[in-house]
């Protein structure tokens, strides 16, 4: 398991981690998301050990982050890393190399990932003659070129388009299928919402929300959108535990606890006038993000 143990790290008078925790346990897909500055970068490059912490601890498997334990990582910053003017094959096998696979080894998996990213026609091709797209894939396959038992990946979508998302998603979820502890940040809620099966979100360099991304969408209670022919003055008279969110044209949006009985809402509606539409929904994962951000914000 990936722990981190109350990370702190300072840039002068910036605190960019204050006190963070996280744990990604193998097998794991978790997305780790934050608002910009909020330091996900900062969290990511302490986990691989390029980045030392002023305070806290990171441990993998229960051991302090030393060289043996990085040939077991993948990493992918968010800034390139690849030698530009390197061949796509040749750079693959010296990363390879350099984790300590042997010579033929390296060679049989850059040809597996180069296949596998979709990369075959650009194996000879220098970095640098690459689109940013083809770009980002190489930098994952230099990630995992060595079959590393854990994968931090900062922003892997930026840039993709979306074949290359599908793709890129689609590696990730075998790797963790094949007992890989996977973890990286994005922007894209969405597609972390329909990828991951955990997600933690970090706030002033904490982490303020963490969970199955699953069980913190029902925890979150409801969402009942309502359509109405007549005016929406029925919304004074809600019930207590339900909270209009949005109100525009006509259409209102009520947030609903745990335990609010959406039939009481919807009979208040009807009492208005003819109800067009009747939808009853889960929160998305970016209205928990907003409320978790603005939260932590604020303490």
């Amino acid at each position: 398991m990936l722990v981190l143990d109350r990370l702190e790290r300072r840039f002068g008078a910036v605190t960019a981690l204050d006190g963070l925790d996280l744990q990604v346990a193998p097998g794991e897909l978790c997305g780790f998301v934050g608002p910009n500055g909020a330091g996900k970068t900062t969290a990511m490059r302490c986990s691989v050990g390029v980045t030392e912490p002023d305070a806290g601890r990171v441990t993998w498997q229960g051991r302090d982050i030393d060289l043996e334990q990085r040939r077991r990582i993948g990493y992918m910053p968010e800034e390139r890393g690849l030698y530009p003017r390197m061949r796509v094959h040749e750079q693959l096998t010296y990363l390879a190399r350099l984790h300590g696979r042997s010579a033929a080894e390296a060679a049989r998996q850059a040809d597996t990932w180069i296949d596998r990213l979709g990369l075959e026609d650009r194996a000879d091709s220098a970095v640098e003659e690459l689109s940013l797209g083809n770009q980002q894939r190489v930098q994952l396959a230099a990630a995992l070129v060595h079959g590393p038992q854990l994968l931090v990946l900062d922003e892997p979508f930026s840039g993709l388009d979306p074949l290359a998302v599908d793709v890129m998603s689609d590696v990730l979820r075998e790797r963790a299928d094949a007992g890989v502890a996977v973890v990286f940040s994005s922007h894209q809620l969405e597609l972390v919402e329909d990828l991951c099966r955990s997600v933690a979100v970090v706030s002033a360099g904490r982490v303020v929300l963490r969970g199955d991304v699953a069980e913190l969408t029902r925890r979150g209670g409801r969402r009942l959108r309502l359509v109405t022919e007549g005016p929406t003055t029925w919304t004074a008279s809600l019930p207590p535990g339900a909270e209009v969110i949005a109100d525009r044209d006509g259409a209102v949006t009520v947030a609903l606890e745990v335990g609010v009985d959406p039939g009481a809402v919807i009979d208040l509606a009807r009492g208005a006038g003819q109800l067009l539409e009747v939808r009853l929904e889960q929160p998305r994962l970016s209205e928990l993000f907003r409320d978790a951000v603005s939260a932590g914000i604020a303490q």
